[in-house]
């Protein structure tokens, strides 16, 4: 058994290969000059699926999958995600890919901010009109990075509800597969509007969860990180403690789920880690607390870490402590074998790095 290490970047996806998480071989890049923004590790099955959203400025975006850890890819002719006729819309990135609940369920999440949900492992697509029609659609706006969903949280204990996130829009809920949709945003804060606690319009970056817990979820905003413990009814800030409640990933342990992580900023105007020093901030009690972790990662960085380049592997599922994997905008990778105590550098000088995913196979 060893890990494979999804890299997506702005200008293609790199695929580390590890058989005990210290030593790394690199290899990429793959769909070269397209930017890789949703990367997916699908371990259902015989085999593990690995699944790319790629964007080409020539043939527009398109959704890859490989059944060989990425000795080969594949694609649907036309594209595996597209917008009905009708729907006077045209896909403009993928965003998201995550593995479902039902067998060979994938979801996806594009912009403009719909939902797709794939019954073939992600081979093809059907839009999730329930969500597309919903009356708050016309007022979801844009994002510094665009309008779109970039989140998208099954949950494992009812394959009936789902909670998604968008930018901007925040979060919203279904508890009948997709057929109707609720906000779901009371006490996220969304400052930049004359009421700051409106039903939705909310500028989520990220909300994770971890599968024994699906009541407590948690969500890095911008500008505020939350927990909620009843499915996101209501949110309550965790923020206290750290250095800034900027940042756009959050990621909860994939063994315990009181354990999340997040890598913040200083923003809106710097985007940059708080002193030039990129750090990892630990929770251990859900939020009540925090510790910074910094060993092995640069003493003096500027780079940011997106919402989707940093992640968890499936390491206690085989025994293991949780390996974490972040990469940044200036090309570096990094990864915890120790559940963020220390780093090693995997790569460096690649270009923006935009997701990271990372599975044991």
């Amino acid at each position: 058994m060893g890990t494979v290490l999804l890299i997506g970047t702005r200008k293609g996806l790199w695929i580390g290969r590890s058989g005990d998480r210290v030593s790394w071989e690199l290899e990429g890049p793959h769909f070269p000059m397209t930017a890789v923004y949703a990367t997916c590790i699908d371990t259902r099955g015989d085999r593990p699926r690995l699944l790319v959203g790629t964007m080409s400025e020539h043939w527009g975006p398109q959704v890859s999958w490989s059944d060989d850890l990425g000795a080969t890819w594949s694609e649907t002719p036309g594209g595996g995600v597209r917008f009905p006729n009708g729907t006077d819309a045209a896909l403009e990135q993928v965003w998201q890919l995550t593995p479902g609940v039902q067998p060979d369920e994938v979801w996806a999440g594009t912009q403009p901010s719909a939902l797709f949900r794939s019954t073939d492992r992600g081979e093809t697509f059907t839009l999730v009109q329930g969500l597309w029609d919903h009356p708050h659609r016309p007022e979801w706006g844009a994002g510094f990075g665009g309008q779109a969903i970039h989140t998208i949280v099954p949950d494992p204990a009812d394959p009936a509800r789902v909670t998604v996130a968008m930018s901007t829009g925040g979060v919203y809920r279904t508890e009948d597969a997709g057929a109707s949709w609720s906000p779901h945003n009371t006490g996220i804060s969304a400052y930049f509007f004359p009421d700051p606690w409106p039903e939705f319009g909310q500028c989520v970056h990220k909300v994770a969860m971890h599968p024994s817990r699906p009541d407590m979820l948690y969500a890095q905003n911008h500008h505020g990180v939350y927990r909620s413990d009843d499915g996101g009814d209501s949110w309550t800030s965790i923020a206290e403690g750290l250095p800034s409640d900027f940042g756009f990933p959050i990621v909860v342990h994939p063994g315990r789920p009181e354990t999340v992580y997040v890598f913040p900023l200083v923003a809106d105007s710097d985007r940059m880690p708080p002193g030039g020093a990129p750090r990892v901030w630990r929770s251990d009690d859900a939020g009540r607390t925090w510790r910074e972790l910094g060993k092995g990662l640069p003493e003096t960085s500027y780079a940011a870490v997106m919402r989707d380049a940093f992640s968890a592997d499936d390491g206690p599922a085989h025994g293991l402590a949780a390996g974490l994997y972040l990469g940044a905008r200036d090309g570096s990778v990094f990864a915890s074998d120790d559940e963020g105590e220390s780093w090693r550098e995997v790569a460096s000088h690649l270009p923006d790095v935009m997701s990271v995913r990372a599975a044991l196979v």
